[in-house]
């Protein structure tokens, strides 16, 4: 028994599956609201826009900071390499020569801005940024959120066909045995028989299909959910409860409002940013003032040493003459806000031209739904009325076939008809702001 546990475990190690390698799979149930707040909490392309977040509060500090007290050290040391210095104390006196001794200084200065137009305009363009990376942040867990909903409703769509599919291969499979048996003593032909046979293997093919369409929108539905490949999704939510809370009057009744569109607010504060560049154009203009004290701590003095130990002063940088260049900065600026107002109403425009749009979309769809799902019905029923008909003799193969088609032609259109509704209510909830 020993002997036999030490080969499995060497065979498990050859394949890389030995006891240490090998990892639980992971299965999580979800509905479509847990399915949406666990992509919230998991999507990696949300992570990135935390990040983002992060980093323009750094990038506001650092602005505040450019305003602050700076400190900084210098130590230097200087050699003459015996080099002497020549004086001569007064007319007529000989000359005398001095040796240059080594000398080394450590420089501590202390510096203040006082005053500079751009740094205020900057610290606003900064907290304008940062406001945009939140902006950018919702907008994303709008869009991963809308990811989520359409990948989780074809994972529904595509269930549901292949359940109407395999019931169809079922029925149908047991119909071809019973054909298939009195076709071999003579009582039905042969030809209804390879019929009935072409169709089952049509409709199995179509299984095998739906099968892997279903497999595709599964992954899709795990890298939304930000999980490994591996693990295994299990949808709690029913394709029937989903249509359910649909509310027709809030899609068709609600009208847009501009600023809770998140594209909308992104152009806006954009639109602000590009007036602040104004403003920081014409701050090139205005003076700017620092102050600064230096202390020196003097390591190895000179024999004549005239510098003293401490030091304060400021300066005052005040710009006059540009030939024209800051007047040209200015325009540039006044043009590019220009630019960002045209495009505003251009977006605007483009989200009411989009809302109309949706709408007409949701509409045709939702007709479409309610005129499919009768039809289905009644396909369904003749479908199996034919083939009662056809068990009996009444009807030919022929006949049966095109029921059967017509039923599986009625069914696709169907859930066509599910899938354009679902992608227009979720594409209008998505241009409102509130998926």
């Amino acid at each position: 028994m020993k002997t036999k546990s030490i080969l499995l475990v060497l065979t498990l190690s050859l394949f890389g599956l030995a006891p240490g390698n090998l990892q639980a799979q992971q299965s999580l149930s979800l509905s479509l609201d847990e399915a949406r707040q666990y992509a919230l909490e998991h999507n990696r392309t949300l992570t990135n826009t935390q990040f983002e977040v992060e980093k323009s509060q750094w990038a506001v500090l650092e602005s505040i900071a450019a305003g602050l007290p700076q400190a900084s050290a210098q130590l230097d040391y200087q050699s003459f390499m015996g080099a002497e210095m020549l004086i001569r104390f007064g007319e007529g006196m000989p000359e005398q020569y001095i040796p240059l001794r080594p000398q080394s200084n450590m420089n501590i200065t202390l510096s203040q801005l006082v005053f500079n137009g751009n740094y205020f305009v900057g610290i606003q363009a900064a907290r304008i940024a940062q406001d945009m990376a939140a902006t950018n942040r919702q907008k994303s867990k709008l869009e991963v959120e809308t990811q989520v909903i359409d990948a989780y409703n074809l994972v529904l769509i595509t269930q549901e066909l292949l359940r109407v599919l395999e019931m169809n291969v079922d029925n149908l499979e047991d119909l071809f045995k019973k054909t298939a048996a009195l076709g071999e003593v003579g009582i039905i032909e042969q030809t209804d028989v390879d019929q009935l046979e072409i169709q089952l293997n049509s409709l199995k093919n179509a299984v095998n299909q739906t099968q892997r369409q279903k497999e595709l929108a599964m992954n899709m539905l795990k890298m939304q959910l930000g999980i490994d490949p591996s693990d295994e999704v299990i949808p709690t939510n029913t394709l029937d409860e989903v249509l359910a809370t649909m509310d027709l009057d809030y899609l068709l009744m609600t009208d847009l409002q501009l600023r809770q569109n998140f594209d909308y607010q992104l152009m806006l504060k954009q639109e602000e940013l590009s007036k602040k560049m104004i403003n920081m154009q014409y701050a090139n203009a205005l003076p700017t003032i620092s102050a600064f004290y230096q202390h020196t701590i003097k390591i190895i003095r000179p024999d004549f040493d005239m510098v003293p130990n401490n030091a304060i002063g400021f300066s005052v940088s005040i710009p006059i003459f540009s030939s024209g260049q800051r007047y040209s900065q200015v325009k540039q600026a006044s043009i590019d806000f220009q630019t960002t107002q045209n495009n505003r109403r251009l977006l605007e425009d483009q989200l009411k031209i989009q809302e109309k749009q949706l709408k007409f979309n949701f509409s045709n769809a939702y007709e479409a739904f309610i005129n499919q799902k009768k039809n289905i019905e009644v396909s369904e029923r003749v479908n199996n009325n034919i083939r009662i008909k056809y068990e009996q003799g009444m009807v030919s193969g022929l006949d049966l076939i095109n029921a059967d088609n017509n039923y599986l032609r009625a069914v696709n259109e169907y859930i066509s008809s599910i899938m354009e509704m679902l992608n227009a209510s979720t594409q209008l909830k998505k241009l409102y702001g509130q998926i």
